[in-house]
């Protein structure tokens, strides 16, 4: 009985002085915390476009991706858009060297060809971007008549 109440006092000593060890420590150094999102780099453009009632945004000369979009999307609600989303995003180096190695294609320029005619009920649409204002239109256009129809370049942008 004696050397029951031993440990228990020990025991408690031990937990009041903080000495007491865990038995689940973890093997090894801790995980480093996780890296901060990739910048990219560049300036940044969309174009948003709602299909429901043919409205669209455009925003250009942001620093970040989301600005954006978020400013294009603004913009096409403005403009009376009811189902608008972002359709293009796009970007210009804004100095030679900021490539950020993420991948996203520095293309310069972006386009939306929208029908002249609605069929069945759509108006057909396509939204491109590319190297040059004239190769963005081009692959805008072959998006949109895909569809069917003719279709006119609505807006294009240049970062």
């Amino acid at each position: 009985m004696r050397s029951g109440f031993v440990a228990a006092v020990l025991g408690i000593a031990l937990l009041w002085t903080g000495q007491v060890i865990s038995a689940d420590l973890s093997e090894g150094p801790p995980e480093p915390p996780a890296p901060p999102p990739h910048e990219e780099k560049g300036i940044w453009a969309a174009i948003a476009y709602s299909s429901t009632d043919a409205r669209h945004g455009f925003f250009w000369g942001a620093d970040k991706r989301q600005e954006a979009m978020d400013i294009a999307l603004k913009h096409c609600d403005n403009a009376g858009g009811q189902n608008c989303s972002v359709v293009a995003v796009f970007r210009n180096h804004r100095h030679w060297n900021d490539d950020d190695q993420t991948g996203f294609p520095y293309n310069h320029c972006g386009a939306l060809a929208v029908g002249e005619r609605a069929t069945d009920r759509l108006t057909p649409w396509g939204a491109k971007s590319a190297q040059t204002r004239r190769e963005a239109e081009d692959l805008a256009l072959q998006a949109c008549e895909t569809a069917g129809g003719k279709c006119k370049i609505r807006e294009w942008v240049c970062t």
